[in-house]
């Protein structure tokens, strides 16, 4: 009974952080652009401070960590570790938050010069990106859908850019939307290249992943992705001018901190978010959230933010969406066919077990 006990309770907590991360994942996905852009609509101007922004609220995971570090000590006593990490780990976790640094610059400077509707079709493309560097990385097999989703998702960037000026904000010029295309562009291909690599490591990592272990990664993680921003700030003179930009903040100077802390609260939710799904469920699970979210973002954009939503928009959307449904409905496909081998694996296993008996039987027999 005791078991049954223990194996009911366990499958509870998970079902519980499970639909705890699927909430939080949620509000950073809409969340996260949707207040960077108002940064940059009313007055803001600094690429580095609101890339610094995406990681800046890093030390909001402590409260997880302390929380399953009290949970891991009424278990083993007070002998419990604080910190599970180990040296290689933290070295891996460290280099890979870098290059997450140098992403959240290029996203930045993206959803800077681009309407939150049109980056967030951009980066929808981050699918195709990762799954190329997972058949590179991790050695992850294509499909037929998986085929079919990166072509969908590659004509759906390429639609987007064909009309760059129809949803060109005021006061910009082409030289600005184009460069904040590609880098919007750059941004997804970087982040489609860190998960693959995150996955990795978790395969080559001599310890055993537990989510206590992985809230530890994307803590170091997020602290040298703000490192890495924090000397950008520095170069670029950000720490300098942020009181005088408070000044000039169209809704007022007690506003532009608030949107400032908001926006390093809402992040963290995103990548709190994903590691918790991923952990309970599967990044197919993260992903289909993300995907879902898609068009909330689109249409939060348009109507808060008055964006145009043009044909080019609405083709562009139509595409992503035939993609994600085409790439998530293989890898459902795909589960299913692995259970089934894993499931008939099993039962000759079985017979394997039996034949002997069976045999021994016959032989006693006159």
């Amino acid at each position: 009974m005791e078991p049954n006990h223990e194996e009911k309770r366990n499958a509870s907590l998970n079902r519980a952080l499970l639909i705890l991360s699927c909430v939080l994942l949620s509000i950073g996905t809409c969340g996260g652009p949707l207040i960077m852009r108002l940064y940059f609509i009313h007055g803001g101007n600094r690429v580095w401070l609101s890339s610094w922004l995406e990681t800046g609220g890093w030390p909001i995971i402590f409260v997880p960590i302390a929380l399953a570090y009290y949970h891991r000590r009424t278990t083993e006593g007070p002998s419990t570790k604080l910190f599970l990490m180990k040296l290689p780990l933290f070295i891996a976790s460290a280099v890979i938050g870098l290059i997450t640094g140098l992403d959240d610059y290029l996203y930045a400077y993206g959803v800077a010069r681009l309407p939150v509707s049109t980056s967030a079709l951009i980066i929808a493309a981050q699918l195709a990106f990762t799954a190329l560097f997972a058949f590179l990385l991790v050695k992850q097999k294509f499909t037929s859908y998986s085929t079919n989703a990166v072509v969908l998702l590659t004509i759906g960037a390429a639609v987007l850019g064909l009309n760059t000026s129809a949803d060109r904000p005021k006061g910009e010029s082409d030289k600005e939307y184009i460069a904040g295309f590609l880098m919007t562009v750059a941004a997804a291909a970087l982040y489609g290249f860190v998960l693959p690599l995150v996955e990795l490591t978790y395969k080559k990592a001599k310890q055993t992943i537990t989510f206590a272990l992985v809230l530890e990664i994307q803590l170091v993680m997020c602290l040298f992705a703000t490192i890495f921003c924090t000397v950008g700030m520095l170069i670029n003179n950000d720490f300098k001018v942020i009181p005088r930009e408070a000044r000039n903040f169209e809704l007022g100077e007690g506003t532009y901190y608030v949107v400032l802390v908001l926006s390093a609260i809402v992040w963290q939710t995103f990548f709190l978010g994903a590691i918790g799904v991923i952990f309970c469920a599967s990044s197919l699970l993260s992903g289909i959230v993300i995907a879902v979210l898609l068009p909330i973002t689109e249409i939060l954009a348009v109507i808060f933010y008055h964006e145009k939503f043009q044909a080019e928009k609405g083709v562009a959307l139509a595409l992503s969406l035939w993609g994600f449904v085409s790439y998530f409905y293989g890898e459902i496909k795909y589960s299913k066919q692995r259970e089934n081998e894993k499931k008939k694996e099993k039962e000759i296993e079985i017979e394997k077990k039996d034949t002997p008996e069976t045999a021994d039987v016959s032989q006693l027999d006159p």
